[in-house]
């Protein structure tokens, strides 16, 4: 590991100054970061302790009906908070199905935001990968690629974003605060993760030394409540990442979709908002949640833009079968036991999941 400085700043004020030097980089709890440090893909001169600021680690009830979730809250407080959880099931479903216990109750909002791909090759220094190294190139297109993107990657990286949490954040129309050298301002989340392009090391619209405060849902989000998901399929039902993942959460009148919010994870370097399934499912009318032609329709243009990126092409028919399972229990019905459970029978690759 490089040796590095280390900053414990009072104030955020302090935290981005002492951030904005070149090679300086944030600590919260550090579950992503110390596991790159040890491994030398992250190299950071300096380090920045935010782990301890002031009013950072709130979930504030806003005057609008929305939500401010500070950066440095735990996943596992935020997933547990009986309020939160009754307004928002998916986002809490999304967060109990990530990572083991005790991470969640290490992990921070603001940190699950910026952690890092799990591509294997990025992790191996001994590989050529542009996100590392820019301009090295990219031994994941050749190599050991079936759970890498099959959306919006580019001939420089073709790996994934690893969040649940941010999946059902994008599909509600969430807003992540950021603080500057030049003040705070505001990024929706879903422009928030870049797309790898040429620039692959380039992964958020973050500047250098800025910060995220807060995650803020809109009081919109929470007239998803009774109908709203989270599906996840991984490899292993627990400390496994999603193959694909889809939050899907609907509004109705009568039998008929007012309202319908999709995104998937898992097959992009940022989470994927279904717009077009978006549009066919709202002013549609929902005769049965057993019948699914609907639902298989907005599968078929959610995914309408996804092609392999390697070995992969079996993740496009998952992701559509994925979408179908998450439009069909979103439209059964939020039931009371999300996110009571640490995770849900839908949560691993089960038959029913891969057949539905």
């Amino acid at each position: 590991m490089k040796t590095f400085d280390y900053v414990r700043p009072a104030t955020v004020a302090e935290a981005v100054a002492a951030a904005s030097e070149p090679g300086a980089t944030y600590l919260a709890a550090g579950t992503n970061l110390l596991d790159l440090m040890k491994g030398g893909v992250s190299r950071p001169s300096r380090l920045v302790d935010i782990s301890h600021l002031p009013d950072l680690d709130h979930i504030e009830e806003l005057s609008d009906g929305g939500v401010r979730i500070g950066a440095l809250v735990r996943n596992a407080d935020l997933a547990s908070d009986p309020a939160f959880a009754r307004r928002f099931p998916a986002v809490a479903e999304a967060l109990l199905s990530g990572a083991s216990a005790q991470l969640r109750n290490a992990a921070t909002v603001g940190g699950n935001l910026l952690q890092r791909t799990r591509c294997a090759y990025f992790y191996d220094v001994a590989s050529a990968c542009n996100k590392r190294d820019p301009g090295a190139g990219c031994d994941a297109r050749g190599g050991d690629n079936r759970l890498h993107a099959v959306m919006g990657w580019s001939e420089s990286c073709i790996a994934t974003h690893p969040s649940d949490f941010c999946v059902p954040l994008v599909a509600l129309d969430a807003v992540v605060e950021v603080e500057g050298r030049t003040g705070r301002r505001e990024i929706p989340l879903e422009m928030f993760h870049r797309l790898p392009g040429d620039t692959p090391e380039r992964e958020s619209m973050l500047e250098p030394g800025e910060m995220i405060v807060a995650v803020r849902l809109p009081a919109e989000a929470a007239h998803f409540a009774a109908h709203a998901r989270y599906l996840k399929a991984r490899e292993r039902t627990s400390y496994a990442f999603a193959v694909v993942s889809a939050a899907a959460a609907l509004r109705f009148k009568g039998d008929t979709i007012a309202e319908a919010r999709l995104a998937l994870g898992g097959v992009a370097m940022k989470p994927w908002r279904a717009r077009e399934a978006e549009a066919i499912l709202a002013g549609a009318r929902v005769a049965s949640v057993a019948d699914a032609s609907l639902f298989r329709r907005a599968a078929e243009a959610a995914l309408a833009q996804a092609k392999p990126s390697g070995d992969n092409g079996f993740k496009i028919e998952l992701a559509r079968r994925i979408v179908v399972r998450a439009l069909t229990l979103a439209a059964a019905g939020t039931p009371e036991r999300v996110p009571a459970l640490p995770a849900s029978p839908f949560a691993s690759v089960s038959g029913a999941v891969i057949h539905a």
